[in-house]
């Protein structure tokens, strides 16, 4: 899947197994916050995708920057 650029060169959106690894937890954990309402995500096509805004709002940065959590979500 192409990742769709923004014009500051930053991904729109990321795969669940992308925002996974930015998260530094499994994908079961991921579908988990999905179910539970903790991520939000968007079906892109027949996919679904997690918004780079909602990675960022999730991390609690705004400059994009991971902060350290242990991969907790």
């Amino acid at each position: 899947m192409k990742t769709q650029i923004s014009t500051n060169r930053r991904p729109v959106y990321y795969s669940l197994t992308d925002a996974a690894w930015i998260l530094g937890v499994t994908r079961s954990q991921i579908h988990r916050a999905i179910r539970t309402g903790v991520l939000p995500v968007i079906r892109r096509r027949s996919r679904l995708v997690v918004s780079a805004d909602a990675l960022t709002r999730l991390l609690g940065t705004t400059d994009g920057a991971p902060r350290t959590n242990g991969g907790a979500l």
